[in-house]
């Protein structure tokens, strides 16, 4: 059985969508499998409007990892959605659109996970809502996942929770203090991979945590 990286991450988080070049990299590797995790960081409890300090708080640490990981952050989401009070900061849609695809296409979550990230921080759409992150899974021709979202049922929001919950249960494992979050399995007690050179170095990262295995 090949080690597993557990990809723990919120699609709202400015520095999970800052580590994209190293999942991406991650799940092209035949030497590892990949799982994602939702962890439910900005949703719940965690969701929140979008006032004018959050907005602010948000732009100056979008700045800061787009220069560490060249992820760009358009002028477009900052006027559409940063500054739209009407839009919360609210994650539950989006991971609720990303079990459905993990429910009916699982090798199409990751690629999803990027669309959705990058509607948002670059195109400046809404992806708290259902119905335009549904549109989205239509354009990637994941039209099982989009119907699924349009009327979710009880069974895709326990199943949300479910993932949910069991993101927390691993990070707890490893004490992980947040996401982005990497947690080798091998069989043995896993680990909580440094996360240091995951924005700036995605190469030099995976390239590391591959030689760890031998």
């Amino acid at each position: 059985m090949k080690p597993t990286i557990h990809y723990v991450f919120d699609p709202l988080c400015g520095w999970c969508y800052g580590a994209g070049a190293t999942v991406a990299l991650l799940a092209q590797s035949d030497e590892i499998q990949l799982r994602l995790m939702p962890s439910g960081l900005f949703q719940d409890q965690g969701a929140r409007p979008m006032d004018e300090a959050f907005a602010a708080y948000a732009w100056s640490n979008d700045q800061r990892i787009e220069r560490l990981s060249a992820q760009p952050f358009s002028q477009r989401y900052r006027e559409q959605v940063l500054a739209n009070r009407a839009q919360p900061f609210d994650s539950g849609p989006a991971t609720q659109a990303l079990t459905a695809v993990w429910q009916t296409a699982p090798a199409r979550e990751l690629e999803a996970l990027a669309a959705i990230q990058r509607a948002r921080y670059v195109d400046g759409l809404d992806i708290t809502q259902s119905a335009p992150l549904s549109e989205i899974l239509r354009g990637l021709g994941l039209s099982d996942a989009a119907q699924q979202l349009a009327a979710p049922g009880d069974a895709l929001r326990a199943a949300s929770v479910a993932r949910v919950a069991q993101a927390r249960h691993w990070m707890r494992r490893v004490a992980a203090q947040g996401v982005p979050s990497f947690i080798l399995e091998t069989g043995q007690q896993p680990v909580l991979v440094p996360a240091g050179a995951t924005y700036a170095q995605p190469q030099a990262f995976v390239a590391q945590l591959l030689a760890s295995l031998h």
